[in-house]
Parts: C-alpha cells; sequence; structure tokens
C-alpha cells in the first residue's frame, strides 16, 4: 500500500529522484548500470538453459522496471527513518518493537509513517499463497549443499566486486570494522528465513526481517547524506528497490538452477514454487509491489539484468580484500606457502564465479597471483558429483519423506553456518542480533547493512 502523497521531486533535487507510481513513464537507467564483461560468464552458467542470455541483457518490460527502480529506496521504510529523526531513535524505535509485538492499533497515538507501514505489512498481497511460499521453503532447503554454496559465493562476489554494493559495503566500513556482528546478523537471518512459519505476522523472524529492513533504510539514508547529490546522479539510489530484488531473486533461483545445469532437473513449477518463497520474503524486504515477479521466468529476467550491469570493482574492494587478507604477507618461505595454500579455495571461488571475478577481487592483495588450476577442476567434479548423488537420491523410494524431514526444522546448512558465527562472535564479546545499531545512522557517519 503507497501513501498518497506527492511524489515529485523537491526543488533542487535530481529529476530522478521519486518514488515511481504504476504508470508513469519509466526512467533510464542511472549512468553506472552498463553491462560489464565481467558478469557474462555467470549469467550464462546460471540461467542458459531458461532464457536468451547474451553480453548486453535482453531488454523487457521487466529489465525496463529494474533500471527505473535503482532511483529509488524503499519508500514507507523511508519515511519511518525520517519519523525516528524527528521523534528520537529510542522512541521510535521502542514504538516500532511495540508494533510489530502487539500491534499498530496498541499504539495511542502512532506517527503516520508507521500506520502506513504496518498497513502494508498486516495485510499480505492478494498474490501471496501461503502454501505454495511453504512449498518453496522446501523445495529451497532441499538444494544441495553445492548449490547453496554456488549462491554463497555468487552473493560474496556481488557484495566485495559488484560496485553498487561494494561501494555500499565499503564506505561504511563495518565490514573492515566490525566483521564478526555482521555475520552473525547475516547468517542468523538466513537461518531463521528457513523456519516453518518464519513469514507468518506474528513470528519474531517476521519482526527481524522488519529490523533488517529498517536497518537498510537508515544506512541508505546516511549514504545518501554522505555521498551527496552528485553521486546519486550516477550512481541512483544506494542499496536501491532494485537492487534488493536482485539480491532476493539470486538468493532464490541461483541454487535450484545450479542444481538443474549440474543434472538434477527442475520444472517449472518448482521454479516458481521456489521464487514466490523468496518473492513475498523480497516484499516485506520493502521492495515495490510491481517489482515483485511472480514467476521465476520474471525473475530470471531481473536477475539477469542485475548481475548484467553489477559493474567493476570500484576502490573500496581492495579495502575489503585487503581486509580479510591481511594476515599474509609475502616476506619469505614460510608466508609463500600460506598464500599457495589458499589455491583450494581461490579455485573454489573461481568454478562458482569466474576466473575475471576471482582476479578482480584479488588483484591488490598477496593472493594476486595464486592459480585456480586444477583446483577449480577439481571442484567442479566435486560439485557435480554431489549434485547428481542428491538427484539420484531423488528417485530412490522415500524421496519425499526425506525432503519433508530435511525442512522440518530449519535449513541444516544455514544452522551450521550460524553456529560457527555465533561461536566466532562470542569469542569477541559479541552476543544477540538485536538489529538495531544503526539507529542514528541517517544522522551520521553510515555502516554498513546487513547484506
Amino acid at each position: 500500500m503507497r501513501p498518497h502523497t506527492d511524489i515529485r521531486p523537491a526543488r533542487g533535487a535530481h529529476p530522478y529522484d521519486y518514488y515511481y507510481r504504476p504508470g508513469m513513464p519509466l526512467r533510464p537507467p542511472p549512468p553506472r548500470a552498463v553491462p560489464s564483461e565481467l558478469w557474462y560468464q555467470p549469467r550464462r552458467a546460471m540461467l542458459g538453459p531458461w532464457i536468451d542470455v547474451r553480453p548486453e541483457p535482453v531488454d523487457t518490460p521487466r529489465t525496463r522496471l529494474m533500471a527505473d527502480h535503482l532511483w529509488q529506496g524503499d519508500e514507507p521504510m523511508d519515511a519511518v527513518v525520517r519519523a525516528f529523526g524527528r521523534i528520537g531513535n529510542t522512541k521510535c524505535r521502542a514504538l516500532l518493537d511495540q508494533a510489530l509485538a502487539h500491534g499498530i492499533d496498541s499504539l495511542d497515538d502512532p506517527p503516520p509513517e508507521l500506520v502506513n507501514l504496518f498497513a502494508s505489512l498486516d495485510n499480505p498481497p492478494e498474490w501471496f499463497d501461503p502454501d505454495l511460499w511453504e512449498y518453496g521453503r522446501r523445495l529451497w532447503i532441499n538444494v544441495s549443499t553445492a548449490g547453496k554454496l554456488a549462491m554463497g559465493v555468487q552473493d560474496f562476489m556481488g557484495t566485495f566486486v559488484g560496485a553498487e554494493v561494494a561501494s555500499a559495503t565499503g564506505a561504511t566500513g563495518r565490514f573492515v570494522n566490525d566483521p564478526y556482528r555482521r555475520n552473525l546478523e547475516t547468517a542468523t537471518w538466513f537461518r531463521n528465513v528457513t523456519v516453518p512459519g518464519a513469514i507468518d505476522r506474528w513470528s519474531p523472524v517476521f519482526a527481524d526481517t522488519v529490523r533488517v529492513r529498517l536497518m537498510h533504510a537508515q544506512v541508505r539514508a546516511g549514504l545518501r547524506r554522505t555521498w551527496g547529490p552528485e553521486h546519486f546522479a550516477v550512481h541512483g539510489n544506494p542499496i536501491s528497490n532494485a537492487t534488493t530484488m536482485g539480491a532476493a531473486v539470486t538468493f532464490g533461483i541461483s541454487p535450484i538452477c545450479f542444481d538443474h545445469v549440474h543434472g538434477r532437473r527442475c520444472g517449472t513449477r518448482q521454479l516458481d514454487a521456489v521464487m514466490h518463497y523468496w518473492a513475498y520474503i523480497a516484499y516485506l524486504f520493502g521492495v515495490a509491489e510491481e517489482l515483485v515477479p511472480r514467476t521465476a521466468r520474471e525473475g530470471m529476467e531481473m536477475a539477469d539484468y542485475m548481475v548484467a550491469t553489477a559493474g567493476t570493482a570500484p576502490e573500496w574492494t581492495a579495502t575489503m580484500a585487503g581486509a580479510a587478507t591481511k594476515r599474509f604477507a609475502d616476506n619469505g618461505f614460510a608466508d609463500r606457502l600460506k598464500i599457495a595454500a589458499t589455491a583450494p579455495l581461490v579455485g573454489l571461488l573461481a568454478y562458482y564465479s569466474s576466473d575475471g571475478l576471482v582476479r578482480a577481487l584479488l588483484a591488490d592483495t598477496p593472493l594476486r597471483s595464486v592459480p585456480t588450476r586444477p583446483w577449480k577442476e577439481l571442484t567442479g567434479v566435486a560439485a557435480t558429483t554431489a549434485v547428481r548423488l542428491r538427484a539420484l537420491d531423488d528417485h530412490l523410494p522415500g524421496a519425499r519423506r526425506r525432503r519433508n524431514r530435511r525442512a522440518r526444522h530449519v535449513d541444516p546448512a544455514w544452522q551450521f553456518n550460524t553456529r560457527v558465527a555465533r561461536l566466532l562472535a562470542a569469542r569477541v564479546g559479541i552476543h544477540g542480533t538485536p538489529y538495531d545499531q544503526h539507529d542514528g545512522t541517517a544522522e551520521a557517519a553510515a555502516r554498513c547493512p546487513v547484506r
């Protein structure tokens, strides 16, 4: 539900700095959103069996809408962030938490921004099907470990090498300064969203999803304040509505697409169910309803556009990659052995993304010359074997029962990942994920959101 407000740009603002309404002419993409050869191989590998993947993505109504929404953020939550500034962070946070726990009607005099936000949160759209969502959840959990690793590596590359996300993550500095908390937040949210009923209105996971959505809006406001109008004119809105939707699409379909191209075939019904699972999560994350895909094919077109125009590594890639590899020096034989020992990991990254992306990632680190072969090929053999074993399991008696058992409680892979993140965070005194550390970010120096 959209507020009925004047969406024309404010005086002196960029002419594209407004929220789209259905029927309006579509804005052209920001100047930075141009296709890059760097991402062509991963796009073709993931999406080639279903859509026409070209060096320059095919122009469709979906891709044009994605280009338009690179200019805008999350209208209802952006307004809530402004309310935080007007009312005060502590008071507005308490109001939000009370509304999440007890409903907007439990507030005596709620600010209109919260009323508008909860109008959409409390009323799922007509297209939402809870049974289809649950089926998609089970299918997503049932993807092979190799497929889940593909999603993780591709998201990692987007975060570190993609121009928009890497700039936001690097400029805020949180990956360098607060990595354990960030990793714990990310792992915990991904784990929790695989729980049955995670998106039920009164689920604690639902509440945390809204809190993460608020963090994104707070950081977006902070980055806009820090970067200024010149950056907006070239790059569009940081953590844009289109990028949020694109991330949800790739989270959703890349694992099952990976399994498909490695021998574990899936049909349109399965793809659409997985897309529905992540489409409603994207809706809760604040993606404008006109942008949310209804089918996997629409989602694939959007993923193809987003990945194609992800851009090349900005200056922040070197900063973040340098922080991640600072333990590696190049001062003697022992150091060279440590560097050489990273070859299996470098090969794995190259297999799940591409050699070009790995070289862009490591260009300014001591690992820049580590070879990808033969580890890239060996990773491919291991991944293909893992997927085909799962494909064989699909045809043995009791396959449906095993699939349901795996998805009974939570995704086992994300459960393990969260346990590791929790142990590492506890070593530096971090416990829990309140998702509240960005209150005040809109008025101060921005930090990095959950990604």
